[in-house]
Order: structure tokens, then C-alpha cells, then sequence
């Protein structure tokens, strides 16, 4: 007998990309999406996906698959939330979308005093925008704006993308060359060194590096890790170099821990949004979580 749970993992992999993003998504372990996955295989008889290094590649049967089954879930996945809402009438339940690192240094120290159910979802930030639409969503967190006329953006913060290395990194002869400014000689320092990076995004340092050298890096990081909060716990015990939003190395920085290696000599900045729609129902519960956004990175 088929399990729902399957399908929501065959999804999740579709989407994310990856096993990593998948079980993050979910909020369940790798090897419990890859027997979810195996599992599925084996019902339907088919390959679903081939790997592609740390990619999962969708096979044509898998294309088929998602587009049979996505809207189906999507429509199981809302009405499961208004079951929620309909049975709970004293205690409203709001989802909320955001990327992982963001939720764990804003809002998961105040999640158990709020005063009603919350369900976090972390994914792509486009994906999420269309759930905030389709109602999923209740409010997401974002740096990029939708087109939808339901939607209101309300920008509450910026973040500035940042060179960061491990307190034990040597840098003086990179900050002599930017003084100098002779950027192509620093990148290749910067090209020598050893880097970090996430498994599924390599937006930040690909943009950072556009910016400021003119095209895309050559180079592949050395370390990949699960997210960014893990690249500033690897880079506050050595060395080492990342480019990351300045909010999620802000305290490690003050502390010494982290070093601010550079901002670019072009500063890459990112806008923050609150997303809503405009006719929502929890516009109380949406306020109070806005403030405690507001208080953590003002």
C-alpha cells in the first residue's frame, strides 16, 4: 500500500534538488528520505531519479510523476491546514516560510512562548512566494519580491553579503593588496586559500564574486557543509573562507571568533521582505511575529 509520506518526499527531492535540501525540508533524517524514495521506486516500478554527484537528477517517468501528483498534494496539503484551523478555533495555527539558517537565529529562541501554533517551512524562495498565494503560507521571510497583486512586501531589514575567514587565518597579505587595489592579484590569494560552502546553494559567493572580480569563481570550495550557521561554527575553531550574509556572523565577529575579511570593494546588499497577503485572517499572530524579527536584527 502506497504511503502519502512517499509522495511528500518524491516532492520535496524534486523541488530541492538534493537529499540534503529534501530532509530539511521535511525536517526528517537523509536516510529516512532515501527510504522513502527506495520505497517509492519499488511501488512504482521505476527509477525515479540518477544521481548527479550531490544532485538528484529526475528521470522523464519522474517529470511525469510530479506533474500528476503536485497539485494533488499541494490541494491534501491545504486542507490538512484548514482541518487544523477548523478544529483548533481557539488556537490559530500560522505556517511560516524562511530559509533554515534564518529561523535559527531569529525566531526558533521564541517559539515556545507564542500564543498560538506555528508550522516552519524552509525551500525555495520562489516556491515559497507561490505558496504564500496559493494560502499555505500565512508570511514568509524573503529577499526577492513576488509579482502576485494579493501579496504585500513590507521591507524590514537588509543584509550585506561578506568575505569572512576563521580567526586563525593569515590575511595580511590580501588586505595589502586591497589597499592596493590590485583586485586581480587578491583573488588570486583569495584562489589559493581553503573555502567553504553549502550543498545546495552557491548563490552568495557567485554573485559576490561577479560583483567584485567581473565573473564567475573558477573554483570549487573544499568543504561543503549543510548550511551556513555550520560554516561559521567550522570557521570560528581555524581557518578558512566563506562568503555569507553579515546578520548570521554578527555576534561571532564582535566576539573575535569570525574575522570580516571584506565587504568588496562594490558592496553586495540584499533588501528583506516580510510577504503577506493582503487579505489575511491573522493579521494579529503576523504583527506579533514581525516584532520579534524586528527586535532580533535591528
Amino acid at each position: 500500500m502506497v504511503n502519502l509520506e512517499w509522495y511528500r518526499t518524491f516532492k520535496a527531492i524534486y523541488q530541492s534538488g538534493t537529499l540534503t535540501g529534501a530532509a530539511e525540508s521535511l525536517f526528517i533524517s537523509q536516510p529516512g528520505v532515501s527510504l522513502h524514495l527506495s520505497s517509492l521506486e519499488s511501488y512504482v516500478g521505476y527509477k525515479l531519479f540518477e544521481r548527479a554527484g550531490r544532485k538528484m537528477a529526475p528521470t522523464e517517468r519522474a517529470k511525469i510523476l510530479y506533474n500528476a501528483v503536485s497539485e494533488s498534494l499541494a490541494t491534501l496539503e491545504e486542507a490538512e491546514k484548514n482541518f487544523q484551523r477548523s478544529t483548533e478555533k481557539h488556537t490559530p495555527t500560522i505556517s511560516i516560510g524562511m530559509c533554515f539558517e534564518t529561523f535559527q537565529i531569529t525566531l526558533e529562541q521564541y517559539i515556545s512562548t507564542l500564543p498560538f501554533n506555528v508550522i516552519i517551512r524552509f525551500g525555495d524562495y520562489h516556491e515559497m512566494l507561490d505558496n504564500l498565494d496559493k494560502g499555505i503560507l500565512d508570511l514568509i521571510i524573503t529577499p526577492h519580491k513576488g509579482t502576485s497583486s494579493k501579496i504585500e512586501h513590507q521591507a524590514f531589514s537588509s543584509e550585506t553579503i561578506v568575505l569572512v575567514t576563521g580567526s586563525d587565518q593569515e590575511d595580511a597579505p590580501f588586505q595589502k593588496l586591497v589597499r592596493q587595489k590590485k583586485y586581480t592579484e587578491a583573488e588570486e590569494w583569495l584562489k589559493q586559500q581553503k573555502w567553504y560552502g553549502t550543498t545546495g546553494d552557491m548563490e552568495h559567493l557567485f554573485r559576490f564574486w561577479q560583483l567584485n572580480f567581473g565573473h564567475t569563481p573558477d573554483f570549487r570550495p573544499n568543504y561543503i557543509v549543510p548550511n551556513l550557521n555550520s560554516i561559521v561554527r567550522c570557521l570560528s575553531s581555524g581557518k578558512g573562507l566563506a562568503v555569507i550574509p553579515d546578520f548570521l556572523c554578527s555576534r561571532e565577529i564582535a566576539s573575535g571568533q569570525v574575522k570580516l575579511l571584506w565587504k568588496g570593494h562594490r558592496q553586495l546588499k540584499n533588501t528583506l521582505y516580510f510577504a503577506c497577503r493582503k487579505n489575511t485572517t491573522y493579521a494579529k499572530e503576523i504583527e506579533l511575529i514581525k516584532g520579534l524579527f524586528r527586535k532580533v536584527m535591528k
